[in-house]
């Protein structure tokens, strides 16, 4: 067993870990059978799972491979990176029964000490598709006792499972599967969905991966449509990269750019890259590029190539641009209203809240780039809007975004009902306004990327601290010079219009760039919790509820304006909206499949029960007799205990076939529930449009279900 993938240097750095660490290098024992059950070994459970309840001639279905491992512990992708060694699987297979390649999902990045594995940890599954030729004897084998004949799989495992040290294990695992007359078996078990759902898949017509290489490093540029938050690159070849090395990432508005290091650094370039990229929201794609010589003024990625006086230079003037951006504009547009209208103020006024302004913005981009710097020593790749991948963060700048944008357009005046008494405090509050507005202005630009922006942040996250720092500075300093300029010298002040109505009527204006920034966050939002499984419109119904209680809100400072009850009434609003915002719906414990008259016959075929929920997104009572009845404890378990199949017909778009499946039970509209029965010839029960868990449970224990 080899359990090197390197030479030379990488294996002494290996053998000095182990040779201080230890490596458990007993003789191996074989534990299980070859019974079906699960086995168990040192830090592994391993055990074998089936797709569907049964076999049928001349079908197809998944067993899987299931590794349970301990906290901490570790196996191995099919390229383990700098160690390791990947399960493997020999099976024992009747007659008439053949088994496809080992699926392998996407993995993720093992830190051990020096080194860079790729693995698995908690549960590993490793599905396999299992095939049966049309004449399978039905005499494979038989139990005493049964009624229906058993197929009986069996399997030599092997593994590796590390930590600290290494354990290398196997095991004689086996499966039984009745044997059954159904045509259609192929209905995966979640742990096989999930694994599945995972494995990478060849690039869909809307991705696009280009490869090229210098001497030492090699370049993905990844495109996608829409601006990545994240992507990593695991190589199938073992030495295309230094799996530890930094994977230095360049996010664009069409997709994402990763430079990696080479594995073997040549003047010769490498005819193909292999492997896989893995995106944000679990996408992952198989890459078998050929590889491209880089061109001389792009042999380096963007993030490498600038100078440090170039990337000061863009940084600075990416944060004058970033002015101008529809997220950022209204703050500014704010703050040169209240200065042409504080045009009276002595001349050192002015300068302070200039200064205010600009320490704000200041202090918010170093603390954002401390965050960044924390993250990349932990080992996590980051970027410019990071914050953006946290749904809690989301939620907090609507709400923010969604507030001022009522206050501007004149529901209610945020400043009746925060004014302080007493000049002094009036001073202080002021400067600490202007303060407060620069951390405002910085917390809002972090959507937008303006032009120039993107390589010089891109060089910043590839130095050192202090170059960071200093690229970070001079992007805050861009984004204050405006205003501060315009405090340094009122003068230039005088060339904005005199103050009038028409300052108001624009500070109601500036409200529209703000709600069509509150606008996308809903949007952005929603894409952070969808999947296969779910589209985020729940996540975005709750915080859309949630933007209604704060216009309710800003309602009660409007009525009681400066007036203790309108403060408290908003705070416990606004307290609540982001209760409601934040809340997760809970997730379907049963397993509901997309309805068809075949998949209800099929399920009557087995001598299973169905239960069919004809459904709309925009049908009210659907959605309360899902939540309330539907997702009801008692009713879910009557439901996996009686075994039914429970099928989902989705109704919010026109379909024909549901059409006609309603109009067979005398239905025209939704919601309807229909429970056919075991046998294809009993009684079909129509439940009531509005449910009620008793209804529910007397219906499921009636004969025949």
């Amino acid at each position: 067993m080899t359990f090197l993938r390197r030479s030379g240097r990488l294996a002494a750095i290996f053998f000095l870990w182990f040779a201080l660490h230890g490596v458990a290098l007993a003789q191996l024992h074989e534990v299980g059978d070859g019974s079906a059950g699960p086995a168990k070994a040192a830090h592994v459970t391993a055990e074998l799972v089936a797709g569907a309840p049964a076999i049928a001639s001349g079908n197809s279905t998944y067993v899987a491979l299931v590794l349970h491992l301990e906290q901490g512990w570790h196996v191995y992708w099919i390229n383990a990176g700098d160690s390791g060694e990947a399960p493997s699987v020999e099976w024992k297979l009747p007659e008439g029964v053949t088994i496809g390649k080992m699926h392998f999902p996407v993995p993720k990045r093992l830190p051990l000490g020096p080194l860079m594995d790729y693995g698995y940890e908690g549960t590993a599954v490793f599905p396999f598709e299992l095939h049966t030729k049309k004449d399978l004897q039905s005499a494979n084998s038989v139990r005493s006792g049964q009624t229906l004949p058993v197929t009986h799989l069996g399997a030599h495992v092997r593994w590796l499972v590390c930590r600290e040290v290494c354990v290398p294990g196997k095991a004689f695992l086996g499966i039984n599967l009745p044997r059954s007359s159904g045509h259609d078996l192929t209905a995966s078990t979640n742990l096989i969905a999930a694994a599945l759902k995972e494995e990478p898949t060849s690039l869909p017509n809307n991705v696009s991966v280009h490869v090229a290489a210098t001497r030492d490093h090699l370049i993905l540029k990844v495109e996608t449509g829409e601006r990545e938050a994240g992507a990593e690159f695991y190589p199938l070849d073992e030495d295309a990269i230094r799996n530890a090395a930094e994977q230095k990432l360049e996010p664009s508005t069409k997709g994402i750019q990763l430079t990696v290091e080479r594995g073997d650094i040549s003047d010769t370039l490498p005819a193909r890259l292999k492997g896989v990229v893995k995106l944000s929201g679990g996408r992952a794609y198989l890459v078998d590029q050929p590889v491209q010589a880089a061109a001389a003024a792009a042999s380096e990625s963007a993030t490498s190539s600038l100078g440090f006086t170039l990337a000061i230079v863009l940084a600075l003037a990416g944060g004058l641009v970033l002015n101008l951006m529809p997220c950022v504009f209204p703050v500014l547009f704010l703050k040169a209203l209240a200065l042409a209208g504080s045009a009276g103020d002595d001349r050192q006024r002015q300068r302070l809240h200039g200064l205010s302004y600009t320490a704000g913005i200041l202090v918010s981009f170093w603390a954002i780039v401390a965050v960044l710097l924390a993250l990349r020593a932990g080992g996590r790749q980051a970027g410019w809007g990071f914050q953006l991948q946290s749904p809690a963060f989301v939620v907090l700048m609507a709400s923010l975004l969604f507030f001022m944008a009522l206050s501007l357009a004149g529901q209610f005046d945020l400043g009746l009902s925060l004014t302080s008494k007493g000049d002094a405090l009036t001073r202080k509050s002021g400067f600490m306004g202007s303060f407060f507005t620069g951390v405002l202005a910085t917390v809002v630009a972090t959507p937008c990327t303006a032009p120039l922006m993107g390589a010089a942040i891109g060089f910043a996250l590839a130095q050192s601290a202090i170059v960071t720092f200093a690229i970070f500075t001079a992007l805050a300093l861009g984004l204050a010079l405006p205003y501060l300029l315009l405090t340094l010298q009122p003068s230039w002040a005088k060339l904005m219009p005199r103050p009038g109505r028409w300052m108001e009527t624009m500070k109601q204006l500036t409200a529209v760039p703000l709600l069509l920034t509150v606008v996308w966050l809903v949007w952005v939002y929603g894409h952070l919790y969808s999947s296969g499984a779910s589209d985020g419109s729940d996540h975005i119904a709750r915080l859309l509820v949630g933007l209604v209680l704060i216009a309710v809100a800003g309602w009660a400072l409007a009525h009681w304006p400066a007036q203790r009850v309108g403060m408290v009434a908003a705070v416990g609003l606004v307290a609540a909206s982001l209760a409601v915002s934040l809340s997760t719906p809970r997730a379907d414990r049963l397993q509901w499949q997309t309805f068809s008259a075949a998949a209800v016959e099929q399920a009557q075929a087995q001598g299973r029960p169905v239960f069919v929920d004809f459904t709309a997104a925009w049908c009210l009572s659907c959605q309360v007799n899902e939540r309330a009845v539907l997702g009801d404890t008692a009713v879910e378990r009557a439901l996996g205990d009686r075994h039914f199949v429970l099928l989902r017909a989705d109704w919010t778009r026109y379909d024909p076939e549901i059409t006609r499946q309603l109009a067979s039970v005398s239905r025209s509209g939704v919601p309807t529930y229909v429970i056919y029965p075991a046998q294809m010839h009993g009684r079909v029960q129509v439940l009531p449009e509005l449910l009620t868990r008793p209804v529910v449970l007397r219906a499921l224990s009636q004969p025949g279900t």
